[in-house]
Parts: C-alpha cells; structure tokens; sequence
C-alpha cells in the first residue's frame, strides 16, 4: 500500500501540529472532581519532516501530549520526545530516516526506521519511560516532559522494549519483551525489580520472526503471541512483501511461569488471527484466561503485503480458556461491534477484573474512534459513551479515585477532537456512569492530533520522579 499526496495519515487530525506550547488555567465545561488530582500523558507520533508519497501514522517522531491537573484546575503542554533521529531531522532541517513504506535511500544512514520513541509511556520505578517497540525506551522528566535521554538500565538492557510492558502493582514487578524479525533469538524475555533493576532476560524460541506488538500477564504466567503476522526474507528476495499475514498458519500462545524460560514454556493453537492490544488475563482454576481485541486478518493498516480490505485490520473484543491441565482451547467473541485501545483498571492487572473499556471503532481507511464502551463481564453487557456527531477520540485511561472499594470507581479520561469545530478536548468521564454527560471538559488551546497510548501519574509521584 502506497500513500500518495493526499496522504490520510497527514489530513485533518491526523496531521502533526508545529508548536510546543505551555498552558495553563485551561477552560473547563462541567467541574474537574476535586479527587482527581495528577497527570495524563498521552504518546503518539507527530513528524517533523513528512514525505506525503510515503508517510505512514507509525513514522512520526514521539510527541507527549500532557494534561496536569490539581485542585480543579488544569495545564496542558506538548513537548517531542529529543530522540537521536529528532536531533539529527531537527539539525539538519530536512528528512533523513526512512519511513516503514519509504524506499531505501541511498543518503539515508539508518533503514530500517529509526527510534522514534512515538508509541506509549510507562512509569515504573518512579521513572516515565516513553516507548518504541523497535529499540530502548527515553527517560522523561515529569512534570515537565523534557527528554533525559536513552535508557538502558545501566548497560543491562540487551533486546528491543516493547511499547506494552505489564506491571503487576501487587509485586512491583515490570515485564516485558523485545523482538526481532532477523536476528536470534526472535525473542527475548525480561523482568525487572520494584526498585527498576533488569533482573533476568531469557530468550524463547520462535520459528521466524513476527510483529509481536502486546503481551498478557497473570499473578503467576507471562502468555506470548506467536502470530502468523510473519516476516521473511525469502519473500523480500522474490520480490514480494517481507512481512505479510499468512492465513493458514495456526496462532500460538506461549504460557509460561513469570520467572521461567524457554524450557517451561507451554504452547496452545488456535485458528489463524492478530491481535495488537491484550486487555487482560488471569487464572481461573486450571484455565489461563485471556481477553484482547482480535482481528481475523491484518495488514497493520497497510505494512503488511497488501492493501486494507473491509475485512482487515478490524478488531473484535475475544476471550480464550487454556487449559494448563488437558491442553483444551476456548475462543469466543464477547462482542459484535468492532472497538480498539482496550484497558482495564490497571492496579487489577493480571487479574480476574469485571470491568473492562474500549474504543469504538469506525470501519474505515483509517482508524477512527466514535466511543467508550464500558463491558460488565460479570453479566456480559455492555454500555457505550458516545461521543457525538464529527467528535472522534482514542485510547480511554483508567484512573481510579483514591482509596476506591469497587474496581469501576473513578473516571476514564480520553482526548477528543472536534472536527467541526476544530477543537481537541480532554475528556473527563464518570467511569460508574458511562454514558452519563462528562463530569468535565477540559479545553485545550491548540490541537491534539490523534495518538497512541497514555498513563495517569497520580500527583504523589511527582516528587519520587528521577
């Protein structure tokens, strides 16, 4: 898939903004609960010098987009992530790195594409970490969102970092996984301390290299996607597309011990499929249960071999049973309506959780998001927070009210853009009520272009920050 000018994922809201501004006593429509009280950030991609022939969403350099909030009032400020590409585009005042669909160039130093940091955040061990899942994760000053530099945990750190680490907030621990299409081994396995020392990384065994973009964890397992979203350089020397989605290989899903290796890990097949986003897993007896966002077929919205269909890249929200005993597979859609960006409340992550949101998705060219949906697993229904007409919005972060006793007790928080009116707004829902009128609107002054993945920073952590 060629995008030519006119390019989509350089129109409208997807189109990055120039400025990096500071604002503050923003106007809010409804009142800011007194109890919420820290900061959203939000990573998505924002280039500085885009080519319209080739550019694709997932190139743009990583720009923060940061609502902080205390008593009641809010600031909002947007800074890039100073990666070494930043540096170097920004220095030289022109493109230099070539994108996921730009030819190679013989000028250019670096193909494939480069760090851009643009994916996620993470903030584990007191320390924000902003993600890309093809190289080392940047360390980020909060509040300010100013870049500290590359981190590799001391020299530790010897594989790619996924954009979707897991914390268990019941041990402190972080997971997380680095993968590679070429080079062995195709994956790497690595968990680190409560206090952010890498304790272990092992490598697991995989057939060929595959875009494995999320993972899952329980109290007790780490569960891996071996996905037949391939990549081979067989094809690539035939002069077809390296990485492409191969229908008649079955999914694998590894399910290992937190602390164990290659040697104890166990797999499970199901039919063919992709999934970019897990919501969560837990056990349930001899079960290991997984809930993600399934689509049947995927061209990573036009990476991968071929052009987007109506049946591609369209995700579903699905559940599997593993059963460690028997061997036993389950798999069953939970809904019908396709929806994206999946979370739960993550201080109930890898755990039996009766509550879990996504994003109502619009089929369409592009990914665009016209809901909350609030699922009740418990009696398995769900409840829609629909944006309205031309307004349009992304990934919902879960924040809990301090000291809350029931799991769905505190508000998701979502940007929004306005297409008719050409605003971007935070949204600030009462996560009991979904689809009850916003508990408030938090204007922002300049345009949010549409992202990737965010976290809360509750105001406490501010001063632990390092």
């Amino acid at each position: 898939m060629v995008l030519v000018a006119g390019n989509l994922y350089l129109e409208k809201n997807f189109a990055p903004v120039e400025l990096e501004i500071t604002a503050d006593n923003l106007s809010v429509i409804g009142e800011i609960p007194p109890e919420l009280n820290g900061m959203l950030i939000r990573n998505g991609p924002n280039p500085l010098f885009p080519s319209p022939a080739w550019y694709h969403w997932f190139d743009g350099h990583g720009m923060l987009h940061g609502v902080q909030i205390s008593n009641g009032k809010a600031k909002y400020h947007n800074r890039y992530i100073q990666t070494q590409g930043w540096k170097t585009e920004k220095d030289a005042g022109r493109a230099i790195w070539s994108g996921f669909l730009t030819p190679p160039q013989p000028e250019s130093p670096n193909a494939p594409p480069i760090n851009t940091a643009n994916t996620a955040v993470v903030w584990h061990a007191n320390r924000l970490l902003a993600l890309w899942e093809g190289g080392e994760p940047y360390q980020i000053q909060v509040p300010e969102l100013t870049t500290v530099g590359s981190y590799t945990y001391g020299g530790e750190l010897q594989s790619a970092f996924t954009a979707h680490p897991k914390v268990d907030c019941a041990t402190g621990e972080m997971m997380f996984f680095g993968y590679s299409w070429v080079n062995l081994p195709h994956l790497q396995y690595s968990v680190v301390s409560p206090q952010g020392k890498l304790l272990r990384t092992v490598p697991i065994d995989l057939p060929v290299g595959v875009m494995m973009h999320d993972f899952a964890i329980t109290a007790n397992y780490t569960i891996f996607m071996n996905l037949p979203l391939t990549f081979r350089l067989e094809r690539a020397q035939q002069g077809k597309p390296p990485l492409l989605f191969e229908k008649d290989i079955p999914s694998r899903f590894g399910i290992l011990p937190r602390h164990g290796d290659n040697s104890s890990i166990r797999w499970f097949e199901a039919p063919a499929c992709y999934v970019a986003h897990t919501l969560n897993a837990y056990e349930d007896g001899d079960e290991v249960v997984l809930i993600a966002c399934r689509m049947p077929t995927t061209t990573m919205l036009g990476l991968a071999g071929r052009p987007q269909d109506n049946h591609s890249d369209i995700s579903f929200l699905y559940k599997w049973r593993f059963n460690l005993k028997t061997g036993a597979v389950i798999e069953e859609p939970l809904d019908d309506i396709p929806s994206e960006f999946p979370r739960v409340n993550d201080q109930q992550l890898g755990h039996k959780t009766r509550y879990g949101y996504s994003s109502r998705m619009i089929p369409n060219s592009v990914p665009l998001f016209d809901g909350v949906i609030k699922y009740d697993f418990a009696n398995g229904s769900s409840q829609t927070h629909v944006l309205g007409k031309g307004r349009y919005g992304g990934e919902g972060v879960f924040v809990p009210r301090p000291n809350a006793i029931d799991e769905d007790d505190g508000w998701l928080l979502t940007f929004v853009y306005d297409e008719v009116a050409n605003i971007s707004e935070l949204l600030v829902l009462n996560a009991k009520d979904i689809t009850a009128e916003p508990v408030a609107r938090i204007m922002i002054p300049q345009r949010v272009p549409y992202g990737f993945h965010g976290t809360w920073i509750d105001q406490t952590n501010f001063a632990s920050s390092v």
